[in-house]
């Protein structure tokens, strides 16, 4: 079999840099795996204080927004709507608007329904991350140690692709489970958090009509 002049030196240096890869993948993989069990010991804690808005409620305040005869009647409701504390705080930052212009308190709500949207973007990014690299980092971790296995086995050494298999079948594990916690994680942050803005903006949307009136 003929072989390519220096084929040699890029097949040991391809070889050199995927087992240098090794243990950082490993330390990746570790860090994936504390961050899932943190993001969904987050995930209980958060669904234990979430406020469920039925659409009932949210039509209920519509009208009582819509009805009101002053701007400390609109205050009240607000402040007394079953809602999430931060949503109150944007709709009286909105209420407390008028005396802008209506094209400036409109600037202003929809500055402020974006500050909202982007700080729940980032954190559902994090999660969309370890969804997407925690499974390549565990194939990645499954197949670097194979190489030297595989050797060991041609010259007869069992055990060290016993100790091979075993690390290549824990990263696949690792990554495969960190990144399915932080796919579900995401998908039920998204839902909620699209819940949210959507309740915001209709919200919002009732104010700026009450007081452009």
């Amino acid at each position: 079999m003929t072989t390519v002049p220096g084929s040699e030196f890029i097949t040991s240096g391809l070889n050199m840099i995927s087992q240098s890869l090794q243990i950082p993948v490993i330390i990746f993989l570790v860090i994936f795996a504390i961050f899932a069990v943190i993001t969904l010991g987050g995930l209980i804690s958060e669904y234990t204080s979430r406020r469920k808005i039925s659409v009932d409620s949210l039509e209920k305040i519509i009208y009582s927004i819509s009805n009101a005869g002053s701007y400390e009647e609109i205050l009240n409701i607000v402040k007394n709507a079953r809602i999430y504390e931060s949503q109150k705080v944007i709709l009286v930052k909105v209420l407390r608007a008028n005396e802008l212009s209506s094209e400036a308190r409109h600037t202003l709500a929809r500055k402020l329904i974006e500050a909202e949207e982007n700080k729940f973007t980032k954190k559902i990014e994090k999660t969309d991350i370890v969804t997407r690299i925690g499974p390549t980092l565990g194939l990645m971790g499954t197949l670097i140690p194979m190489g030297p296995g595989l050797a060991a086995l041609g010259a007869g050494d069992v055990n060290t692709l016993a100790n091979a298999i075993i690390v290549a079948f824990d990263t696949t594990v690792v990554g495969i489970g960190s990144g399915a916690v932080a796919y579900v994680v995401s998908k039920i942050r998204r839902r909620w958090y699209e819940e949210y803005l959507s309740d915001l903006d209709a919200l919002t949307d009732v104010i700026l009509d009450k007081l452009n009136n």
